[in-house]
């Protein structure tokens, strides 16, 4: 590997660019998908015909966009991220695709959390007179955090490797380092030393990721 042809100032620029895109894009992802796990979980089970219509729409648009793969989910989304965004091109231009294919995803997972919660402790606050919000904010949450961490650790992974897929279509970050100034110029230690930097992000996202779930797993 010839290292005199790297630019460490553009290798710590597109670092930078490519963590941006993660941890903006899991913020939100977050929190829809807290909210999209939680309505799927407290409508999965009810016997009324609107909330079971709710559910099956809500499920119908968490699978679909699920199933949409990233590359060509970025390019249906193009009229959107210009009508919102002003651009295509850009780190902040790929953080809505990024958001709708893994809000889905991690959606998905905190209902399986939520729905791993003891449903006897759940029963005894609901005997208690407890409602939805207090089950939900004491219960279910507290009850399913480890899961919930590892489900957010998982997708932030995820993401990771969805900047880097959007990175080739001129998001910028790590990905469009590696395919411009690695593979189109033909520089292989500059594709090498891109990859390498977004395993180092990927090993420190799940070193994080297995640290706060031990510090929050009661069992």
């Amino acid at each position: 590997m010839d290292f005199t042809r790297i630019n460490w100032d553009k290798i710590t620029e597109k670092t930078i660019e490519t963590l941006v895109m993660t941890f903006e894009s899991l913020i939100a992802v977050f929190i829809l998908g807290i909210i999209l796990g939680l309505l799927l979980y407290l409508t999965s089970n009810s016997k009324n015909k609107i909330i079971i219509s709710i559910y099956a729409i809500i499920a119908a648009v968490v699978n679909i966009f699920r199933a949409i793969p990233f590359i060509i989910l970025i390019v249906l989304l193009i009229p959107f991220t210009k009508a919102i965004i002003g651009t295509i091109l850009g780190v902040q231009a790929a953080i809505p695709a990024l958001i709708i294919s893994a809000a889905p995803f991690y959606a998905r997972l905190v209902e399986i959390a939520l729905r791993e919660v003891d449903k006897g402790v759940i029963e005894a606050v609901k005997a208690m007179g407890a409602k939805n919000l207090t089950i939900i904010t004491k219960v279910l949450i507290p009850e399913s955090k480890p899961a919930l961490i590892s489900g957010l650790t998982v997708t932030a992974i995820a993401l990771v490797g969805s900047t880097a897929m959007a990175g080739v279509i001129g998001a910028g970050g790590l990905g469009n380092l590696a395919y411009l100034d690695g593979f189109q110029r033909n520089n292989n230690t500059v594709t090498i030393v891109s990859t390498i930097v977004i395993l180092i992000i990927v090993f420190v996202i799940q070193y994080l990721g297995d640290f706060f779930v031990k510090r929050v797993d009661k069992r």
